[in-house]
């Protein structure tokens, strides 16, 4: 299933994205975000970066592919 946008209601900044209980103090150290975060359980979730929209997709061979 597609997801046509990240709901801005359940997180504000990708900071926020890095934790479970919103602390950015994980995204801050480490510059890491969980995919699972990212995905909230779907195959493909879309990315808006400035003025571009990017598909993020989980493979079955569980790869991550990031493309424009």
């Amino acid at each position: 299933m597609l997801a046509s946008h990240a709901h801005p209601s359940s997180f504000e900044t990708a900071a926020d994205l890095a934790s479970p209980l919103g602390h950015a103090t994980s995204f801050e150290s480490t510059g890491e975000v969980d995919s699972a975060r990212l995905l909230h359980g779907q195959r493909e979730v879309l990315i808006r970066h400035g003025n571009e929209v990017y598909r993020l997709r989980h493979t079955r061979n569980d790869k991550l592919i990031l493309t424009k």
